[in-house]
């Protein structure tokens, strides 16, 4: 896709402050420290755009960006980290939960899973959610330019073994690895929408 206007618009600590209107959303999630900001700066070919926190686990809101003022990504708070209070996993859970839940706007979420480790409870617990709610989704297995071709393999079908029927992408935000094909699945739901 040719990325003509990409920009950050607003983050949203609650409902209320969520992006109005009915452009289709494309949701990034997964386990702090995975990828995800370099993911979305790479698909965008833009160097920080989407920022990640020197600290995993501070992001605490839900942040917005409008794409070719036709769709918006939209950064979800990453979970599981350890070095913050339960209370504080518990809400950003509930919001991550509102929004997937309740978001009429959604089209794909794009779960990231680091392919140099086996899926955690944590990775399984959402996918299974994605899957028995029936949110059109796919796995974006980041860092793929860290293993060899034969290592990356293994890991996805480890991976792919771990997450059942959701389809697992190969992807490096270093090397570009995997940024077409998941750009169509990207394509294909804002065009459903």
């Amino acid at each position: 896709m040719d990325v003509s206007s990409a920009e950050y618009v607003k983050s949203a600590f609650d409902r209320e402050h969520w992006i109005a209107g009915g452009l289709p959303e494309i949701a990034f999630l997964g386990r702090s420290n995975v990828g995800k900001s370099s993911l979305i700066n790479s698909l965008l070919q833009r160097k920080g755009l989407a920022r990640a926190s020197n600290t995993p686990g501070r992001t605490r809101s839900i942040n917005f960006f409008l794409i070719n003022e036709r769709f918006y990504f939209v950064d979800l708070p990453g979970y599981g980290y350890a070095k913050v209070s339960k209370s504080t996993r518990s809400d950003w859970g509930k919001m991550v939960e509102d929004y997937l839940s309740s978001r009429k706007q959604l089209s794909l979420s794009i779960q990231l899973i680091d392919v140099r480790h086996e899926p955690t409870p944590l990775d399984i617990q959402l996918n299974e959610w994605l899957v028995f709610n029936q949110k059109e989704h796919v796995i974006a297995a980041t860092k793929a330019d860290k293993l060899s071709n034969n290592q990356l393999l293994t890991r996805i079908r480890d991976v792919q073994g771990a997450l059942g029927d959701s389809r697992v992408l190969a992807y490096s935000a270093q090397t570009g690895k995997g940024r077409d094909e998941l750009w169509d699945y990207i394509e294909g739901s804002v065009r459903k929408t």
